[in-house]
């Protein structure tokens, strides 16, 4: 984003969350910051699943850096999915960031998959020294693929807030309760996993989350609509939903500058 991107920080507000959309491509991202959301994050399944690849098994470096420089001048701030960094070298991590943040991005998501706290609480802090502007979410799988031990959950997110991290994220997290109180033990910004059946936006605001993400469901909520029309046409129905028109979608096009037409070769 050519904006001032240390402002990213600031729409996390407890009470007043940050309802952040993730994209997987040019258009979705263009598409919804048209809708007015000031951020968009990138999936690491639909990443993966793009490329035909499997998600959390750092497969996809290459293809998360691309999407960033694709994505990283658009007019919204970014961040990024970076599963647990591709790698297990914190100075391997620190040096993804690098590369995200010199595409534009001004967040990146870091988990743990339940590995050792402290690995990920070093790849955090390597991050911030190499560069102090990224806004990390750290992220713990407790409840995502655990047993949702509050103990541990809170061990685990006391060391990535002491590394450094601007925010902590723990998907699978639903429990009006539970999330009240680590919004009272935390002292960063709180992130939890937008679920169908679970908090309403406006619960988890009053719960005082500052950020609530939607993670891949857009992304699979596409798939399913693209499912559901082939399905209607096979069966001679109209399909139902929101359809942009050929030249809405054309209009979602990046700017190509004059002096370089787009079937430049040069």
């Amino acid at each position: 984003m050519t904006a001032d991107r240390t402002s990213f920080a600031a729409l996390h507000r407890p009470g007043e969350p940050l309802l952040l959309p993730n994209a997987w491509d040019h258009a979705s991202a263009a598409a919804l910051a048209a809708r007015g959301f000031p951020a968009i994050a990138t999936s690491s399944l639909a990443v993966a699943a793009g490329a035909g690849l499997p998600d959390g098994a750092a497969a996809t470096r290459e293809h998360t850096v691309r999407l960033a420089r694709t994505l990283g001048s658009g007019p919204y701030h970014l961040s990024v999915d970076a599963e647990g960094g591709f790698g297990d070298d914190p100075a391997q991590v620190a040096r993804l960031a690098a590369e995200l943040w010199a595409a534009g991005a001004v967040g990146v998501n870091l988990e743990d998959g339940l590995g050792v706290s402290e690995l990920l609480a070093a790849k955090i802090h390597a991050v911030k020294a190499a560069v102090p502007g990224m806004f990390v979410n750290a992220r713990t799988d407790t409840y995502w693929s655990g047993d949702g031990d509050e103990k541990d959950t809170l061990r685990r997110l006391d060391a990535y807030q002491q590394a450094g991290a601007d925010g902590v994220f723990v998907p699978g997290l639903t429990d009006p309760a539970r999330i009240a109180e680590l919004v009272r033990r935390l002292g960063v910004p709180l992130n939890i996993l937008h679920s169908p059946a679970g908090c309403t936006v406006s619960r988890l605001a009053d719960l005082g989350v500052a950020r609530i993400s939607l993670g891949s469901l857009l992304y699979r909520r596409a798939l399913g609509a693209a499912l559901d029309a082939m399905t209607d046409i096979a069966a001679g129905r109209t399909p139902g939903g929101t359809t942009p028109s050929y030249d809405e979608v054309c209009a979602l096009e990046r700017s190509v500058p004059a002096s370089r037409p787009a079937n430049s070769t040069g």
